[in-house]
């Protein structure tokens, strides 16, 4: 694991926001009015969902999914300018939080900067055609961290130049990408931001062996943890769910709970929630009102 991971993160609260849907503007601006409020929540971190251009070749709806990036090293115009997002982020740390955003190192989207700069770098079909290895994401393509290592030091550079101004990252389906490139990327950020917050979107675990079965990276949690400080708790949410749909006991979930606490290192954290954004809301899961305020308070106590 991270070694250096400090069990206090167990107790910081992360307030995610998706700057399009945020307001009605849409932009960074429009965030900073609401600052006072998140903090008055408890807030300790602000995690921001891609903030980067969003590809037009193959978008989802018509806005496209902010996970299809265009380009790494810029930011999304429709929120407003470098300007605006650095002003942001000193407006946060004003007010005692810190800031993460979105890393998507997986895949970017057909029109990216990087693949038509430097289509080396890309996975390609056995056709010869460029392609993703798994799922349904029509509106990107893979990148492979196996064919070159300056697509590394390309990845860590844009890394290091967002650290300036940020203070970790939650990184996108980290699991398909290799566990050695997370390594080295935790270092290269450690000369610019040695206390960066670094957050896993682990996956769940049938996934994990589908991607194998395929032949493909996919890391699974006791990997994630030797890079990285927090992952996603997919390892018990499919226990989760089953409780509140009635296919699984709450003793099957206190297990799985209590599993976490011996398979991996002591100072393993895990990021815990009713939902995220790739889940149904919770209030739809667990419509009683009372019933939803124990299970947030559970989520708090642990």
């Amino acid at each position: 694991m991270a070694v250096d991971t400090p069990k206090t993160l167990r107790g910081q609260v992360i307030y995610s926001i998706f700057p399009r849907n945020f307001s009605e503007a849409g932009t960074f601006a429009a965030i900073e009015p609401e600052l006072d409020r998140i903090k008055a929540l408890g807030t300790d971190i602000i995690w921001l969902m891609p903030i980067h251009p969003i590809g037009e070749v193959n978008r989802k709806g018509s806005l496209g999914s902010p996970y299809a990036i265009q380009d790494y090293r810029e930011v999304n115009p429709e929120y407003g300018t470098k300007a605006d997002f650095v002003h942001l982020t000193e407006a946060i740390h004003a007010r005692g939080m810190k800031v993460i955003i979105d890393v998507v190192y997986n895949h970017t989207s057909p029109d990216s900067w990087l693949i038509q700069h430097h289509p080396e770098w890309f996975y390609r079909k056995p056709n010869g055609d460029f392609g993703n290895k798994t799922g349904d994401w029509t509106d990107v393509k893979d990148l492979d961290y196996s064919l070159s290592h300056d697509l590394w030091e390309y990845q860590i550079e844009t890394l290091q130049m967002w650290a300036e101004f940020v203070d970790g990252f939650r990184c996108d389906v980290a699991s398909l990408v290799q566990l050695n490139f997370w390594l080295e990327a935790r270092q290269g950020v450690a000369k610019v931001r040695p206390d960066a917050t670094w957050l896993s979107e682990s996956v769940e675990e049938s996934f994990v062996s589908y991607n194998r079965s395929q032949g493909q990276t996919a890391l699974s949690e006791s990997e994630i943890f030797q890079a990285f400080d927090m992952a996603y708790d997919y390892d018990v949410f499919e226990v989760f769910n089953g409780v509140l749909t009635g296919k699984r006991s709450l003793a099957d979930y206190a297990e799985a709970l209590a599993r976490q606490t011996v398979i991996y290192p002591d100072n393993y954290i895990k990021m815990r929630y009713l939902e995220n954004h790739d889940n149904f809301r919770a209030a739809a899961l667990i419509p009683d009102p009372e019933k939803l305020a124990t299970w947030t308070a559970f989520m708090y106590f642990q």
